[in-house]
């Protein structure tokens, strides 16, 4: 029972991971503006060139890096799959996906975006094994210097994009509607899929947990 939950965890993490990424592959080729973090990926991009996963992936492993000095327990395997397979699939849609030009499929292409990416990162969430990257330096800071988990995203979102827009990255209004959108969406979904795992007889036991337990 214990590894065919492990299983319901591992699938369920990769298939949200996947439409997170096609989600934010979307934004990008909606060329409206993108999230802050994507800003930045972005302006890394354009300066220094690779592709916009493989910074994703750099500014990951450097968040992952911080996080662990300051705590290493938030440090999971979530965090480090998270990590390499959102950069890799973002690269994967972006060779696959066009960019729109349109106004009416650029905006088509903007809010499907965001829904696939709530509903991604949701799903992922519910998965329960561990915190992406940039959740878990917003947690340890947090409790770090006893501030609301609210303000610290908040300053950290506001840092990044600075940071991106001064490296030439996409602020548009795309950026404005993301921020708004997102954070109700994802709340949405975990909701959503939380209750649909529960109907089914799914049980997903914390990552944690099943260590301790030897599950």
């Amino acid at each position: 029972m214990g590894k065919t939950n492990y299983l319901y965890q591992l699938s369920i993490f990769f298939l949200g991971i996947i439409i997170l990424s096609l989600g934010i592959a979307m934004i990008i080729e909606a060329n409206l503006g993108v999230s802050s973090w994507d800003v930045l990926h972005i302006g890394l991009y354009n300066i220094l060139g690779l592709t916009i996963g493989t910074w994703s992936i750099i500014v990951s492993l450097t968040v992952i890096i911080i996080t662990f000095i300051l705590d290493k327990k938030m440090i999971s395997i979530g965090t480090v799959l998270n990590m390499i397979f959102v950069g890799v699939f973002i690269d994967l849609f972006l060779y696959l996906l066009p960019t729109m030009e349109r106004l009416f499929f650029q905006y088509m292409y903007l809010f499907v975006g965001i829904l696939l990416m709530g509903m991604g990162a949701g799903l992922y969430i519910t998965a329960n094994l561990g915190a992406g990257p940039r959740d878990s330096l917003m947690l340890v800071l947090s409790k770090k210097y006893q501030m609301s988990i609210g303000k610290i995203k908040t300053i950290m979102e506001l840092l990044v994009l600075i940071v991106g827009w001064i490296l030439g990255g996409p602020v548009y209004i795309g950026t404005l509607i993301v921020s708004v959108l997102i954070g109700p969406i994802i709340q949405f979904f975990i909701k959503l899929w939380d209750t649909y795992f529960v109907s089914q007889g799914i049980v997903i036991t914390d990552l944690r947990y099943r260590r301790e337990n030897k599950l």
